[in-house]
């Protein structure tokens, strides 16, 4: 332990009074939101965006991959930048770039001009999501106030894909699919002008030489990983493209990690990464990031298939379960967080998560929303607030601030992987699960084709419980008791 005590800048100072840091909040929150629902909202344009512009199934397959990849493959050196170049330049940076490739995206002629469209957005993306988390971080360094902060902020993370679809719905529905894509540049106007009048940067402490064996190996490991998951979804996993991508990105990654612990100055430092706490974070946000998926994927198929829902009605649909996060998040995430920490709280999140799982296991044929999926999706996103709030904090607690852009971009990537995975994993189960079940009920002919999905649903929510299982135990079992540890870059008079 060193002696020296490091005092807040007097930026960081500036932001610590009044309303300002609050005002910084509903920036970084705004910017999140942005990041988080553009991973759903341009799911429910696709198929009006291929009636309009004409491409293949494989086209909006990449339409969605396009983004997934650039956003997961850049995340750490996106945060290795907020931390070398500046988190509020960075951050400023992303939501221009983020707002200039949307309209691009919104203004496509065709398939390629979307695809480029949507890769620029994961990349600026990639840039933008570390440097708010980051800079949230070293803005709230109080406990009690950090508890606070990053339940909002979590809640937004946790809600932004339900919105997404919500969102999504009315601007299909009511105006146009391009403005699925035209509305960031809104959210990104109004975060930009926040940005300058509400955001203060500490002075930079880390402008180390960049590691660059350490990028080469990061992206290349992560993008190979994303497309070949991605792959398996489209292709199958038997499939030599989608295991030797696996394959490679896993050989990649392997090296990229036997690099960091050599280099001088590396792209993640292992320490961010050892920590209990902060492994612990990572490991269940990816656990529950394939969870996640298994609701709002097949939900969304159940909700437009079988129950006939619109567009808006799905979106709508989806509401009370973003209403269970933001209850769950913003009360016992934050209040309960900075008392007890995240051990307890993560598993019993995860635990009620699988339960509200479990019970969407019921939907059948000629079930109703409000007695099949109503319960469901409640208890699913009460769980669902109490892992993402702790987890964000957890993710950034006890890290210097020079690292903190790093710790950052790693809770952002595991929840990349952990969706790309559950993307993969699960749509390969449902596939599998409605033929094997018309294998076996050929006899009762064109009856079984409904059973058949319906029961590729009930096998994808029962893994989706299964991985938030998961979630619990490895949390239970990684973090540590007791409340999370005080920034130890604030000044003496922030802790309590």
């Amino acid at each position: 332990m060193t002696t020296t005590i490091d005092r807040q800048s007097p930026a960081a100072d500036r932001a610590s009074t009044g309303n300002g840091k609050w005002w910084a909040l509903v920036v970084l929150a705004m910017a999140q939101l942005m990041v988080v629902l553009d991973a759903t909202i341009v799911n429910i344009a696709l198929p009006t965006a291929q009636r309009d512009i004409g491409f293949t199934d494989s086209g909006r397959q990449w339409v969605v991959t396009g983004y997934a990849l650039a956003f997961g493959s850049l995340l750490l050196v996106g945060g290795r930048l907020a931390d070398s170049v500046g988190r509020k330049k960075m951050f400023v940076i992303g939501l221009i770039g983020f707002a200039a490739a949307s309209a691009l995206g919104g203004a496509a002629n065709g398939i390629e001009m979307l695809i480029i469209a949507r890769a620029l957005q994961g990349a600026f993306g990639a840039a933008l999501a570390p440097a708010a988390l980051s800079l949230l971080s070293t803005t709230f360094t109080d406990p009690i106030e950090r508890g606070k902060a990053f339940g909002i902020f979590g809640a937004i993370s946790g809600a932004g894909g339900a919105v997404g679809l919500l969102l999504g719905g009315v601007l299909t529905e009511y105006a146009s699919w391009r403005w699925c894509l035209y509305v960031n540049l809104l959210f990104a106007a109004a975060a930009v002008i926040g940005a300058f009048l509400k955001l203060h940067d500490e002075p930079i402490q880390n402008r180390d030489r960049f590691d660059w064996p350490g990028i080469v190996t990061s992206v290349g490991g992560l993008v190979a990983l994303v497309y070949g998951l991605g792959s398996a979804e489209s292709d199958g996993w038997s499939n030599p493209k989608t295991y030797g991508f696996i394959i490679a990105g896993l050989v990649i990654l392997t090296a990229f990690v036997m690099i960091e612990r050599r280099v001088a100055h590396p792209l993640l430092p292992l320490r961010v990464v050892l920590d209990r706490n902060r492994g612990g974070a990572y490991a269940a946000v990816g656990i529950a990031g394939a969870g996640m998926f298994g609701v709002f994927l097949f939900l969304t198929y159940y909700m437009t298939t079988v129950l006939g829902f619109t567009p808006v009605q799905t979106g709508l649909g989806f509401l009370p379960m973003l209403a269970g996060i933001m209850l769950t998040a913003t009360t016992a995430g934050s209040m309960l967080t900075p008392r007890i920490g995240p051990r307890p709280l993560v598993p019993v999140g995860a635990l009620i998560a699988a339960a509200g799982m479990v019970y969407l296991t019921r939907i059948g044929v000629d079930s109703s929303y409000a007695a099949a999926v109503l319960p469901g999706l409640i208890v699913t996103g009460l769980g669902m607030g109490l892992i993402f709030a702790p987890t964000q904090n957890a993710a950034t607690s006890g890290v210097q601030h020079h690292d903190a852009g790093v710790a950052s971009a790693m809770i952002n990537t595991m929840q990349q992987i952990g969706g790309s995975i559950g993307t993969a994993l699960l749509s390969s189960f449902a596939a599998t699960a409605a033929a094997n079940y018309l294998a076996d009920h050929a006899a009762e002919g064109q009856a079984a084709a409904g059973q058949a999905m319906i029961h590729s649903y009930h096998t994808v929510f029962w893994w989706s419980a299964g991985f938030f299982l998961l979630c619990a135990v490895i949390s239970a079992v990684t973090f540590r008791s007791g409340p999370l540890e005080v920034d130890p870059d604030a000044a003496p008079v922030m802790a309590h």
